[in-house]
């Protein structure tokens, strides 16, 4: 393991920012970049406190010949992380347009939904797992938000409350119980759990997230996040009356005034409820 490589693991063991899966993921980038500065681009940092502008521009104009806007914007993320623990935020500009990376490109009409799971979900011989899925199809989780769901303590009759230390990005959010299913099913989940979250006491996060992938995989369900997606539509169908453009729905330019108008709403209201940050996120859920 090179110098730097090393240094940059303890400056995460120092600052455990974020859910297990963002901070798994920033150690991966972190090792990547380490090597990267190193073998690809012939930089000898002696230690983290080194980065400077000329680093960044330098990594960023490989990550621009090899890999996705995605995959720049989700490294450039990482790395001002980084800059930011060792004092010396101010050398990466705050717009990613200052670096020359482009938007994120969506195929917005495009459905990746997952209708119809019950199958799959019966195939699945883990009862945590099958739980975690039933979850995420009912109020829209995530895969990690799923597992370490208290569901005892996030019950508040009328909506489910998800603690920070569950979401990505420490972003807490409240998801409304609105049917008898949602309610019978976390009631279930309540019983399953007996007060503690949906990681048998027995397992480590990481030892129930290697079952999941398997038991997924096995189901032939491992793409869940399409459980979100179909949240999303549903949540859109309830809250407007008609269908949203990716599953099957008129476009926005279609749409009459007062449907743009509950269309707008709509898609703020499920943006709360995913727990993201940016419209255009939901966007991609829903269609354009």
């Amino acid at each position: 393991m090179l110098d730097l490589e090393y240094r940059l693991l303890q400056l995460t063991r120092r600052n455990r920012d974020g859910a297990y899966a963002t901070q798994r993921d920033r150690r991966k980038i972190l090792s990547l970049v380490a090597r990267q500065l190193y073998h690809t681009l012939n930089y000898r940092l002696p230690n983290e406190c080194s980065l400077k502008p000329k680093h960044v521009v330098a990594l960023v104009n490989h990550w621009q010949a090899t890999v996705s806007v995605a995959a720049q914007k989700n490294r450039l993320a990482v790395l001002r992380w980084w800059a930011e623990k060792v004092g010396k935020g101010n050398i990466i500009p705050r717009t990613n347009a200052r670096l020359g990376i482009g938007r994120r490109r969506y195929r917005p009409n495009v459905s990746k939904a997952v209708t119809n799971p019950e199958m799959a979900i019966a195939r699945v011989q883990d009862p945590y797992v099958a739980m975690g899925l039933r979850l995420q199809q009912a109020f829209g989780l995530r895969r990690e938000e799923a597992m370490k769901l208290r569901p005892q303590q996030a019950d508040r009759r009328h909506y489910l409350e998800l603690k920070a230390s569950w979401c990505k990005g420490g972003r807490a959010r409240v998801i409304p119980i609105r049917t008898r299913e949602q309610r019978a099913l976390l009631d279930d989940a309540k019983a399953l759990a007996k007060g503690g979250s949906l990681i048998p006491a027995y397992k480590s996060y990481r030892q129930q997230l290697h079952t999941w992938e398997y038991q997924t995989t096995r189901a032939g369900i491992s793409k869940t996040h399409g459980l979100r997606h179909a949240y999303a539509q549903q949540r859109y169908l309830e809250l407007t009356g008609f269908k949203a453009p990716a599953a099957g729905g008129l476009r926005h330019s279609e749409l009459t005034l007062e449907q743009q108008q509950l269309d707008s709403a709509a898609r703020q209201q499920i943006t709360q409820e995913l727990g993201h940050h940016r419209l255009a996120i939901t966007n991609h859920y829903l269609g354009r």
